[in-house]
């Protein structure tokens, strides 16, 4: 299972950012093997509709669940639609931290636009 989750730079010890939209990388991870690739996020320099960019973007991925520190209602609707789970990464900073936190089922998860 992949998942994706907006950073600032493009590593797993970047920091999170909790704009979906407007993180400079996505990136795509396996939880497993913590292979991963920084995708630049498509909707960083939209004039509006970010999280509608990047949430066309995810769609095209093959990911099962999307993290961020929110998720507007566009954005959720757009995710929802293509039947992805999607959580909070809440007090995490890194995105390791998220990762780990994500493995041990401690994310809530989203069931309505943040």
């Amino acid at each position: 299972m992949n998942i994706i989750l907006p950073v600032a730079a493009p590593t797993l010890e970047s920091e999170v950012d909790p704009r979906f939209g407007r993180g400079a990388y996505l990136l795509l991870v396996d939880p497993d093997t913590l292979e991963w690739q920084a995708i630049p996020n498509p909707g960083l320099n939209a004039q509006g509709g970010a999280g509608i960019k990047a949430a066309e973007f995810v769609n095209t991925q093959k990911v099962e669940a999307v993290i961020s520190g929110d998720f507007g209602p566009h954005a959720y609707q757009a995710l929802a639609a293509s039947g992805l789970s999607m959580y909070l990464f809440g007090s995490c900073h890194t995105a390791r931290e998220v990762i780990e936190h994500f493995k041990a089922h401690q994310l809530k998860q989203v069931n309505a636009p943040i």
